[in-house]
């Protein structure tokens, strides 16, 4: 229903049975390699973008270029969820193409989608806070269009028809140990983006499922995670004294950087990550951003991006309640099957 003409071309390929049981859709592997398949399915990706460009534009009045990286990260407002990690990333970006408007990078669009609970006032700073990023950079002709930011309002159900179809990179950011499961990382596997996360959640299945190769991970992994919030010794501090890109970012909250919001708007995500920074966006920044530099290198190589997604989502088919319902009863429950005759 939400990604139709890629369900026809995966049918057409093997048949229609995926629809019931979806392990079928590994019999979709050899087709990685195929040129004319990976050419199709690209221009299915591309039309999906194109209709979600549409779609900015008319609601949003933001023209966004659907031949760039579709980076997009829609889930909960919330601190674990590390929205921060990601605008931060995208600040210094801005910050390096205002010095240098030349370099070289492959055009982004950051799409981001979220809401936060009625009392959670941090994360309801945060939302304003990557809207009015969202005003600068778009506003600002000195960067030729290379970044775009949108943050798109009252996510649900109805728009992630549209986005995750069009993704082809899926933030999953989450601070290690963090994340229960996660489902969003699997509709986007599905639709064949790529992820870029933390060994946290089902990120941990993706990865075994995909290999290393077909997906980017970053950051801590979880011993490295406990043993910080154990040993009680982690300074926030420390690595904003003595990063210096970091040091800009987090300056620019409170500098004047945002024209057109009070002075001390952003004061409480300053104080936050300096003094405690529970989800540990300042330590698994630079981590992040050397992961962000490598999607960079691989979407620039369409046959290796193209064979990455094709992948992906050949091995989605683990992650439905069919697999689970037969693992629950194999494991606890031990029920034997029904079988029906079917006239």
């Amino acid at each position: 229903h939400a990604n139709k003409k890629l369900a026809d071309l995966i049918t057409s390929k093997i048949g229609d049975s995926w629809i019931t049981d979806l392990s079928q859709l590994e019999k979709l592997l050899p087709f990685a390699e195929d040129k004319k398949f990976q050419k199709e399915f690209m221009e299915i990706k591309r039309e999906n973008k194109v209709t979600l460009a549409e779609y900015i534009k008319k609601y949003k009045g933001i023209d966004i270029n659907p031949d760039s990286i579709f980076d997009i990260q829609v889930k909960r407002l919330h601190e674990y969820k590390r929205q921060l990690l990601n605008v931060f990333h995208i600040i210094g970006l801005y910050n390096q193409l205002k010095v240098n408007p030349g370099l070289n990078i492959t055009p982004r669009t950051f799409i981001f989608g979220a809401k936060a609970a009625p009392g959670y006032y941090l994360a309801k700073c945060i939302i304003k806070f990557i809207n009015s990023l969202a005003d600068k950079i778009n506003n600002d002709s000195r960067i030729d269009n290379k970044i775009k930011v949108v943050f798109i309002e009252n996510y649900g159900v109805s728009i992630a028809e549209l986005i995750i179809p069009a993704a082809d990179v899926s933030e999953q950011i989450s601070t290690t140990t963090k994340e229960a499961s996660g489902t969003g990382n699997m509709k986007f596997m599905m639709n064949g983006a790529i992820t870029c996360g933390t060994l946290d959640g089902a990120n941990v299945e993706i990865k075994d499922l995909v290999g290393e190769d077909n997906i980017v991970i970053f950051g801590m992994n979880a011993k490295e995670v406990t043993d910080l919030y154990q040993d009680g010794g982690y300074n926030p501090m420390e690595i904003y004294e003595n990063n210096p890109v970091l040091h800009e970012v987090i300056d620019q909250l409170t500098n004047g950087f945002f024209e057109n919001v009070a002075p001390d708007e952003f004061n409480d995500i300053r104080d936050n990550l300096l003094y405690r920074d529970p989800y540990l966006v300042l330590k698994d920044f630079d981590s992040y951003a050397k992961a962000q530099e490598e999607i960079n290198e691989l979407y620039k190589d369409t046959k290796k991006w193209v064979h990455m997604s094709i992948v992906n989502v050949a091995k989605s088919g683990f992650f439905t309640t069919d697999r689970t319902m037969r693992q629950y009863n194999e494991d606890i429950w031990k029920v034997e099957p029904i079988v029906t005759e079917v006239e």
